[in-house]
Order: C-alpha cells, then structure tokens, then sequence
C-alpha cells in the first residue's frame, strides 16, 4: 500500500512539473510569445555547448599538409 501512495504521490509531482495539470506557458499571447522565444533561444545553444563540451571546437592537430618541423 505503500508503494502505491508514493507512486501516485511521484506522478502528481511529475505531472504537475512537466506541465500536464498546470500550464508551462502564461495564457497572455504577449507573455506567451516571449517565453516561448527564451525557450527556442537556449534550445538553440545546446550543440554549441555540446561541441564545447567535447572539444570538438577546437582546431584539428593534424594537418592536410606536410610542415617542416624543424628551425629554418
């Protein structure tokens, strides 16, 4: 009986934080348009920062062409 109580207790805190009984977005279409812009906007700056968090912005080591290497 336990588990069903804290099952159904964990649903509720999950529904209602995702956003299933209460509304993520404000109903005015003004606030509404501006949230939904910040939310697009740090959407849109996930793969800079997965590609920051790899590395894989950083310029390659090795080189499509042959370099000396030594004083000249």
């Amino acid at each position: 009986m336990r588990k069903v109580i804290l099952g159904a207790a964990l649903t509720v805190l999950f529904a209602v934080s995702a956003g299933c009984v209460t509304p993520i977005y404000s109903s005015s279409p003004d606030v509404r348009a501006r949230q939904l812009i910040y939310t697009s906007e740090n959407l849109r700056q996930i793969p800079g920062t997965w590609d920051r968090f790899w590395f894989l912005d950083m310029p390659d080591p090795t080189t499509p062409y042959r370099t000396h290497g030594g004083v000249l």
